[in-house]
């Protein structure tokens, strides 16, 4: 089995019930197991600015998938509920990126892992230092709980605990 964690960011309402949607549909995915939810954080928009605030979470699966066939399945998931890419950083109903699959480091022209960014955004160690603190991000060779300490104030002020479960 494969372990990875994935990212969820949804601002167009209805908010909750798109997050809701994405994981009843990767859990009704048989190759998927969801092993641990994250709280949901509302954070202010990175990037673009003039748009409504996120709601984010992470997960750990576990999956028979291959990263490629995981990344398949997320952006189905995307499509089947209306994600559009008009504006980069924009506007979306869903959101699901892959941050880690095992400890790989790959680069292919659809999928970077670890996600490139991922150690640089508040919205994404926040929830990933609730579920897996311990965890070594690959690359860099450094914990959650370490780029956890070293995130701005003003970058952890953005990202509000929204909701504990979902």
């Amino acid at each position: 089995m494969n372990q990875a964690f994935i990212a969820l960011g949804t601002n167009i309402e209805p908010r909750e019930e798109h997050l809701k949607q994405a994981l009843d549909l990767l859990e009704a995915n048989e190759y998927i197991s969801i092993q641990k939810k994250s709280s949901i954080y509302e954070t202010a928009p990175v990037g673009y600015q003039d748009q409504a605030d996120f709601l984010n979470m992470v997960l750990e699966l576990q999956t028979s998938l291959s990263s490629m066939n995981l990344l398949d399945v997320c952006q189905q998931i995307e499509r089947e509920l209306g994600r559009k890419r008009d504006i980069r950083f924009g506007p979306r109903t869903i959101d699901l990126d892959i941050l880690t699959f095992n400890h790989e480091n790959s680069r292919v022209e659809r999928l970077i892992i670890p996600h490139p960014r991922m150690h640089e955004r508040a919205f994404v160690l926040i929830p990933l230092g609730e579920i897996a603190p311990a965890f070594i991000i690959p690359v860099h060779e450094k914990s959650v709980e370490a780029y956890l300490k070293e995130i701005p104030e003003k970058d952890r002020a953005d990202v509000r605990l929204w909701k504990e479960e979902i």
